[in-house]
């Protein structure tokens, strides 16, 4: 079983920078790909960024955040995090941290996440 809590969402000004973390409870947190949705109001669950197990540094991303996210992991601390640079309106929406089944790869579709946090919001003021 594995839990995860995030942190660090709030209010900030468009232009601002934000980083959230992800605090895993899980034994095969090693082996676990980790990934970050996002769901604004009225709209669905979106891929954000993906990051792949310890020893693979390979990380995915949305374009509609590339080159302004950055997704990384601390296996030492069991947490993932998520950079957020030159945040805009647009990015508002709560943040959920997630994890597919360990070992298995990540992708893009919600319905291959088995784990999921309960979401940190995040609110960009123009």
């Amino acid at each position: 079983q594995v839990q995860l809590v995030e942190s660090g969402g709030g209010l900030v000004q468009a232009g601002d920078s934000l980083k959230l973390s992800c605090a895993a409870s899980a034994p095969t947190f090693i082996r676990n790909a980790m990934g970050w949705f996002r769901q604004a109001p009225g709209k669905e669950r979106e891929f954000v960024a993906a990051i792949m197990w310890y020893g693979n540094s390979r990380t995915y991303y949305a374009d509609s955040v590339n080159d302004r996210f950055t997704i990384s992991r601390d296996n030492a601390k069991n947490t993932v995090y998520l950079q957020m640079n030159s945040l805009s309106p647009e990015d508002t929406a709560v943040y959920y941290c997630a994890a597919p089944p360990p070992g298995r790869q990540p992708t893009t579709a919600v319905s291959d996440y088995d784990y999921w946090g309960q979401g940190t919001q995040v609110t960009v003021s123009s």
